[in-house]
């Protein structure tokens, strides 16, 4: 599923009534009538006249979905009231029409211009059911301020569900930034396409459930915008993977070689290593500190060790690139950086392999901060690698600081992956994918169980593990993303733990039962 901006949102409006001739005035009516469906679900069983319905209007196009809805809710015998929160002349084009329309049929209406008029009100609102908020669409800029923002704030503040019209007034469309008051939604109803906003935090936390409501856009107008940011569906996730014939053996799945472990931390090698089996790898191979291979040979039944030389801190040293440049002959991905640690030796170690292979690559953790130590290393990349920074890697590889790249996540994973030509995959909520043709995908899984040690060393394994069965490395990752995701899920829905006590260790099976 596509994901719009406001910009390409009024692109594609345009193209449909302007070049295809299909009014605004049929896709504001197709709008207003999926707010009121919404509604009758949500209160079906009971008298429509039992349900008291404030419906706040703006004076633009939002506003006049409203006003379609406010009509279907009247019609229906629902006691509704319609607040403007401009003047009936300040409304135009189909706005207008459906201002016009709905005075004629009687719809209560009452204006909301000062404080006063607000306060007058105040005690009616107290004994709504529904409101519905139709103030402000996609056009929003910056903070709400004067007379709606004093309405959004006593919207809050009742006792009633909140359902939003296209998005939450307040919110910014295309960032998800929340600059002053804003309608925290128990529904929002987005039209044609979700908006980037609806997706990315803090946003996502004011919108409620959304629904993507089909109001009669033309597929020629939404696939002639060229729209490059998708949502990551489990359809889409599932279509990427690739088969397992009959007749295959394990050669057929291919090999990682992980890259991984110092002293202290074993365990993120041992996680990266096991995620790429439970991935559907044929074979793993664990590359690490010669001092540690004994004690990964117990730890880790079903992965192969590969014994490197050290330095005296016990870290890989730099004298294993050629060891390791041979054993690449016969591997088929490379993932390093995991547990790795930033010894001097070891990071210049990280930079002159990565610059001298050809092969399938994901860089993780301390493979990250010794590319973010010489950015020139970055150079030396290119479409074979995946980079999965979290945002204080991403800061480190950028220099942008965490503050910007978080108001702006799709875009700088965007801007860098094309830069560098590489797939990006910025971790965090919601955890961007980018690659370097300039597409990105907005992962739908994952709950705050997955902030925890080790849960981007098991997302390492299971794109390496991936790309080893022959995926391509935006594939692998897009993939990778959403089922990590989907095992925090699925784990806190079969109560196998909680949010709290979710473990990396639990993924890994999940991730491996969830693949299948």
């Amino acid at each position: 599923m596509k994901v719009v901006t406001a910009q390409e949102m009024r692109e594609i409006d345009r193209r449909t009534i302007e070049e295809i001739g299909i009014p605004g005035a049929v896709l504001m009516e197709n709008a207003g009538l999926s707010v009121f469906n919404l509604i009758r679900d949500l209160t079906k069983g009971f008298t429509p006249e039992s349900f008291k319905i404030a419906v706040f209007a703006g004076k633009g196009n939002n506003g006049g979905d409203g006003l379609v809805v406010a009509r279907h809710l009247w019609n229906a015998g629902y006691n509704v009231t319609v607040y403007l929160l401009a003047q009936p002349e300040a409304f135009s084009g189909d706005a207008a029409l459906n201002l016009r329309i709905a005075q004629k049929l009687g719809v209560p209406m009452k204006t909301i211009l000062s404080e006063e008029d607000l306060e007058r009100i105040s005690e009616v609102l107290e004994g709504v059911d529904v409101v519905v908020d139709a103030i402000f669409g996609t056009g929003l800029k910056g903070a709400v301020r004067g007379v709606a923002a004093k309405v959004i704030e006593r919207i809050n503040e009742l006792k009633a569900a909140r359902v939003a019209v296209d998005l939450p007034s307040g919110l910014n469309a295309d960032t998800g930034a929340v600059e002053g008051p804003c309608v925290k939604a128990d529904y929002t109803v987005t039209m044609c396409l979700p908006k980037r906003g609806l997706l990315l935090y803090p946003g996502a936390e004011y919108c409620g459930e959304v629904i993507v409501a089909d109001i009669g856009f033309p597929k020629k107008a939404i696939e002639e915008q060229g729209v490059q940011v998708e949502l990551i569906t489990e359809e889409l996730a599932r279509s990427l993977l690739p088969p397992r014939p009959g007749s295959a053996h394990k050669g057929s799945f291919g090999h990682v070689l992980v890259v991984a472990g110092s002293v202290g931390l074993t365990g993120a090698a041992a996680l990266a290593s096991l995620s790429a089996l439970r991935a559907g790898a044929g074979m793993v191979t664990l590359a690490l500190p010669e001092s540690l291979n004994d004690l990964m040979e117990v730890k880790l039944t079903e992965v192969m060790t590969l014994p490197l030389p050290e330095t005296p801190a016990r870290t890989i040293s730099i004298k294993a690139i050629d060891r390791i440049k041979e054993f690449l002959e016969k591997a088929t991905v490379l993932a390093i950086g995991p547990g790795l640690s930033r010894e001097p030796e070891t990071m210049e170690f990280v930079r002159r392999l990565c610059g001298e292979i050809e092969k399938p690559t994901v860089v993780d953790a301390d493979g990250l901060n010794a590319l973010a130590a010489e950015r020139e290393s970055l150079k030396s990349l290119g479409p074979n690698f995946v980079l999965t920074p979290h945002p204080g890697e991403m800061s480190r590889l950028t220099g942008m600081s965490v503050a910007e790249i978080e108001s702006d996540r799709i875009e700088t994973a965007r801007g860098f992956a094309s830069e560098h030509g590489v797939t990006l995959v910025l971790k965090g909520a919601p955890t961007i994918v980018a690659s370097p043709d300039g597409k990105a995908f907005i992962n739908s899984t994952g709950n705050p169980g997955l902030a925890t040690a080790g849960s981007g060393d098991v997302l390492t394994g299971l794109i390496a593990g991936l790309m080893a069965q022959g995926m391509k490395p935006t594939d692998a990752a897009v993939a990778a993303v959403y089922f990590h995701g989907l095992a925090a899920d699925r784990l806190i829905e079969e109560g196998k733990t909680s949010q709290r006590g979710l473990i990396s260790g639990d993924l890994i099976e999940m991730c491996g039962r969830l693949l299948g």
